[in-house]
């Protein structure tokens, strides 16, 4: 179930600011793809998503919420089998980090999810206050992970990675929980192309 989940895991590049981005994303539906507001905040018209095969696509975001740190992509004649969503549960759970770190090769990594949990942090811009729910996550989170999957054993979506720990040396990372990835859907559901905002930097 990973390694299938794995090759519908994509890698978002594009420039903001003049300065290039990257992150990671997954295939949600036939040519949609979710991933973080930070990852494409300020991409306007320049804004590419590329399969594990290498091909790049132009893509635009149908949906960014930089509260709950969620974009939306829409990416014309992408292939790759849809990523379901794992049922909800009030437990720990096992599973995979998926996505490319550090702007390298697909990387899958050992992890562990708790349930999502209601908490005071920033937005996608470093503005707070705000409160917001987000799913813990133990295992290695890289710079580059922002905007992937972790999934369980069959594949399917525990949560979308936003952000390591910004504790040093500490292992773990949070997420943005399926119920936001959700709403952000439902939102980019008619197709139409939405700003991106300003750069995050």
């Amino acid at each position: 179930g990973v390694q299938a989940a794995g090759a519908s895991t994509v890698r978002i590049l594009g420039a903001a600011c003049g300065l290039g981005v990257q992150g990671s994303g997954w295939i949600a539906a036939p040519g949609v793809v979710v991933t973080n507001a930070h990852v494409v905040a300020g991409t306007e018209g320049d804004l590419l998503v590329e399969t594990r095969d290498g091909e790049r696509r132009p893509a635009r975001a149908t949906a960014f919420d930089p509260g709950d740190d969620v974009a939306v992509l829409r990416v014309e004649g992408l292939e790759g089998a849809p990523l379901a969503f794992a049922p909800e549960r009030e437990s720990e759970r096992s599973g995979a980090i998926l996505g490319f770190p550090l702007n390298g090769p697909f990387d899958a990594r050992a992890a562990r999810v708790g349930p999502a949990q209601a908490v005071i942090s920033q937005d996608a811009y470093g503005r707070g206050p705000v409160r917001r729910p987000m799913s813990p996550i133990r295992g290695l989170v890289r710079k580059g992970n922002s905007g992937g999957p972790v999934v369980d054993g069959e594949g399917r979506v525990l949560t979308t990675v936003f952000a390591g720990s910004a504790e040093p040396g500490a292992r773990g990372g949070f997420g943005v929980p399926n119920a936001e990835v959700r709403e952000a859907l439902a939102a980019a559901a008619a197709g139409r192309p939405v700003s991106t905002g300003p750069c995050t930097a």
